[in-house]
């Protein structure tokens, strides 16, 4: 490649099946740990693994510490590349500079492509009238094309703003074939005529582009998270846009007490009723909602309120479209992925990257960098992490909590260490960044650091536990409710390893199931929702429950809360996105906020419940503190009792039983006072609490704690108490 490209020549080449690709190709194996000197400490300045730290964490670790170590030693031997032979995390991050689309400072436009089994590249587009000879790419040694586009000779890109472009290649076959850029940052889809994605050239005139005025907020301490989908955030029935989310949406969240939005679906995919789960363009954000410049404005002004902003990220898999996606892109069906059934998902009917590719690699973790530094997005929400760590995917397999299922030979130790680069690289060149891992095996050190042998994570999601309410809600009655168990489901996470509690995401408000107000009030939602009509039984229980599932979530359940739009209010019915079964109808694929501000409805109360319990979090930080010391949970009396960040939480789950002067543990003496009641009437309580009143505490030992006091509690409500 010519010099000044950026491109930097490798010491080591592999062959690969379609050319060679730089580093460790698409077919390249490490030797076992055992087997290779190469990846033994001596000869990696990358620091060697102590099982000491590891056994540290957790003694019974012990067994597994070889396949720890194997997959620590590999690791390092990929950053001992890509410190050596890339300039590090900051240049092999920068993929985005070297492949697709750069304009230089004489308006000159640099394309590159990696498309080492075509034989002929050519440039084509609205800008050549698509001519397919006129514009021709060269090819260096590894396979990559390249082609400069000189200015206008008046002046100028000759390649217009937002016009069409594809690449044009010619296999060794003799076939031709084109596709849409790798590294494209807009493409765009008009149904009316074909649902094949069109490639845009997106070099907007300066008074366009959009300028950020907001710097990051600072790192979060305590994870209040507001996961969101632009397209369904408009009462309307049709796709709402990233300026409506800015005007509308964000000062809903700010006021609700959350301080991190997580953003599904902005990557673009193909399939709008894939939820964003099947993405064909890495580098594009979906133009279903806008332009490029809305999201920027959309993040920056979020930025500007104070609140952080996670991309919901898919690198576990990819959509298999072929005309407008990743795959068999220079015509073999092994340039991202893996050959053959190996690279096909079975369930999701998509296909699944070689993470053992250096390529890939650089493609991947070029990804993420590029959304924190052309977006300013503050980390990621990495879908899917179960798939991408075995070698199984989790398809038909449960994980009973042995740790031979961890670190055994279904473990695809490839995947994983991208996983440790990803979060290695992005906490290194963003020290703020928070990267969060949506898991169902339960892997330990998945939320340790590489050093420790972790994988690397900030954050896992606490997945049983809204499987655990949903089943409670669908199965029990609540007065057959198990107190145990529900504070050991909310209890059972890996010490020390932070997690994201929550009762429900954007999974259970899909259509087949309901969300956590659906169960509990289902019909009468449509009925009996108006303050102008009696409340009956099943809403005055709905609306009780409602509050004290999600605070004791809150509360107890990890060192992060997450909550889908809408569920704060009890958002009525479920979502279902426009499809062929529903006659591609909008009428599920939506958030209704007019029944939140109509103020003769309910929903208020559920509302303002959520704003009062997020404000109490963020002045007393209990998802900052320490995990809470349960002192009672009584199964006949239905009461759950514990301590945390200095607060009394008191739950009373009986369906009719209240309790007066009943006697709970504290373990610090003195004078508490109602800090926040589930009963308020502004929650659609019924005020039998009174909250300006003061409890003071008895120096006797109460259920293992120093101290008690006693409180009044009514049937299904939930206190918590503070010190004057």
């Amino acid at each position: 490649m010519p010099s000044g490209s950026g491109w930097k020549t490798p010491v080591a080449m592999q062959p690969g099946r379609g050319g060679y690709v730089t580093g460790r190709s698409a077919n390249f194996r490490p030797m076992s740990w055992l087997e290779d000197p190469f990846n033994q400490t001596t000869n990696m300045s990358t620091p060697a693994l102590d099982p000491k730290v590891v056994l540290d964490i957790d003694p019974f670790l012990k067994t597994e510490i070889p396949g720890i170590i194997q997959r620590h030693n590999l690791f390092r031997s990929w950053k001992d590349t890509i410190e050596q032979h890339e300039g590090g995390y900051d240049n092999f991050t920068k993929g985005y500079n070297k492949f697709g689309f750069n304009i230089g400072s004489n308006e000159e436009v640099v394309y590159r492509e990696w498309a080492p089994n075509a034989k002929e590249a050519y440039l084509i587009g609205e800008f050549n009238d698509w001519d397919r000879s006129s514009h021709p790419m060269t090819r260096n040694e590894f396979g990559v094309w390249e082609i400069t586009v000189p200015p206008k000779s008046a002046g100028g890109c000759a390649i217009p703003h937002d016009s069409k472009l594809k690449i044009s290649m010619v296999l060794p076959s003799g076939e031709r074939i084109e596709r849409l850029p790798v590294w494209i940052k807009r493409v765009t889809q008009d149904l009316n005529m074909s649902p094949v994605y069109d490639a845009r050239f997106w070099n907007p005139p300066a008074s366009e582009k959009y300028k950020f005025k907001n710097t990051r907020p600072p790192p979060v301490k305590s994870a209040r998270i507001y996961e969101a989908h632009i397209g369904i955030s408009t009462p309307e029935q049709r796709v709402g846009t990233y300026k409506e989310f800015t005007r509308d949406v964000l000062p809903r969240i700010k006021k609700l007490g959350y301080n991190v939005i997580q953003l599904m679906a902005i990557v673009e995919h193909a399939y709008y009723a894939s939820f964003g789960y099947q993405v064909t363009n890495f580098f594009a954000a979906s133009s279903r909602y806008g332009h490029p410049e809305d999201l920027k404005e959309l993040i920056d002004t979020a930025h500007g309120m104070g609140l952080t902003v996670l991309l919901d990220i898919v690198h576990s898999h990819a959509c298999k479209n072929v005309l407008d996606g990743l795959n068999e892109f220079d015509g073999t069906d092994h340039l991202y992925f893996h050959e053959g059934g190996k690279g096909r998902h079975d369930l999701w009917d998509s296909r699944l990257f070689n993470y053992g590719s250096h390529e890939v690699l650089r493609f991947l973790m070029s990804n993420l960098r590029f959304w924190m530094e052309e977006y300013r997005f503050d980390g990621f929400r990495f879908d899917g992490v179960t798939s991408m760590m075995y070698l199984h995917h989790g398809i038909g397999t449960g994980f009973s909590g042995g740790y031979h299922e961890y670190f055994g030979d279904t473990a695809d130790n490839e995947a994983i260490v991208y996983l440790m680069l990803a979060n290695d690289a992005m906490h290194s060149l963003y020290p703020s960044c928070i990267t969060i891992a949506e898991d169902v095996s339960g892997m330990p050190l998945l939320c340790k650091r590489a050093e420790q042998g972790g994988v690397g994570f900030d954050y896992r999601l606490s997945m049983a536990i809204p499987d655990m309410w949903i089943k409670l809600l669908k199965h029990k009655p609540d007065d057959q409710w198990e107190i145990g168990n529900i504070v050991f489901t909310l209890t059972n996470r890996r010490h020390g390893e932070k997690s994201i509690a929550y009762c429900e995401s954007h999974d259970q408000a899909l259509v087949g199931d309901k969300t956590i107000a659906f169960w509990l009030m289902d019909k009468e939602m449509y009925t009996h929702m108006s303050d102008l009509s009696p409340m009956t039984p099943i809403i005055a229980r709905g609306l009780s429950l409602h509050k004290m599932i999600r605070l004791l979530t809150h509360a107890l359940g990890g060192e992060g809360y997450l909550n889908f739009e809408g569920n704060e209010f009890g958002h009525p019915e479920w979502l279902d996105f426009p499809r062929e079964g529903n006659n591609n109808s909008f009428q599920y694929a939506r958030r209704q906020w007019n029944v939140l501000d109509d103020d003769l409805l309910r929903y208020k109360y559920l509302n303002e419940f959520d704003v009062a319990m997020n404000h109490t979090e963020e002045k007393y930080g209990w998802l900052n503190s320490p995990q809470a010391y349960v002192s009672l949970k009584h199964e006949g009396d239905k009461v759950i009792v514990f301590e945390r960040a200095d607060l009394l939480f008191i739950f009373n789950f009986h369906p009719t039983q209240s309790y007066t002067d009943y006697r709970v543990g504290v373990e610090q003496a003195g004078e508490y006072k109602v800090v926040l009641s589930s009963d308020e009437k502004k929650y659609g309580g019924f005020d039998n609490i009174n909250v300006g009143s003061k409890y003071s505490t008895t120096p006797m030992r109460w259920n293992e704690r120093n101290n008690f006091l006693q409180v009044y509690i009514p049937s299904r409500t939930c206190l918590v108490l503070g010190q004057y």
